[in-house]
């Protein structure tokens, strides 16, 4: 049973895995990531709180080289070499038209989600960030299936959109390596992070 009184119910071993330890990869093993662990992952997300539920993140999977290379070429290219060769990359989009999908569970309350989104600066505000909420539990997830996530947003944004999304719907946020961490995946030293004083203000 977990002690209620202590600060966190995550056992070392998990916080390590989900946190502290936990670093964003630049180069990958070839071991294959495989439906069974995305799915997974996405069991994991689906959870992550969003604005009236409305879910607004879509994820397209590139495993193929051929579908790699029309990523790879609007990469930044210092972004190129480690996608070209993760076993598997996401494009983390955000569905312009997120509410027609957000009354699936709810069909009573369809209509008025719909309304509450006709504004196209309100849409586009809770969109961007509900579906970015949704990118950070996809890099916890990432990491709680055992791999290490490689978040990149150095990329023409509006090139992959044009390149993958031609009816415009879905528009890029990130785009993420996933994989086992392979040789020198990491930067010699983790950078520093603000502490909680610089962070936290309590009124």
């Amino acid at each position: 049973m977990a002690d209620v009184t202590a600060p966190l119910h995550l056992s070392p071993q998990d916080r390590e895995l989900l946190f502290s330890e936990a670093r964003t990869a630049s180069t990958f093993t070839d071991e294959p990531v495989t439906e069974e662990q995305v799915r997974a992952i996405h069991d994991l997300v689906k959870y992550g709180p969003t604005a009236m539920n409305t879910q607004p993140l879509r994820v397209v999977l590139l495993r193929s080289a051929e579908s790699r290379e029309r990523l790879v070429r609007h990469m930044a290219e210092g972004n190129q070499a480690k996608t070209r060769t993760a076993p598997l990359t996401a494009i983390l989009a955000v569905d312009t038209d997120f509410p027609e999908k957000a009354g699936t569970f709810f069909p009573d309350r369809a209509a008025a989600i719909r309304e509450s989104f006709t504004d196209p600066e309100a849409r586009r505000r809770v969109g961007q960030l509900s579906a970015s909420l949704q990118i950070g539990y996809f890099i916890i997830a990432v990491r709680a299936a055992g791999l290490a996530a490689g978040p990149m947003t150095g990329f023409d944004a509006e090139a992959i959109d044009k390149e993958f999304f031609t009816d415009g719907r879905l528009k890029t946020l990130v785009v993420v390596n996933i994989g086992r961490p392979g040789e020198n995946a990491w930067f010699p030293q983790r950078l520093p992070r603000l502490g909680y004083e610089d962070v936290v203000t309590e009124l």
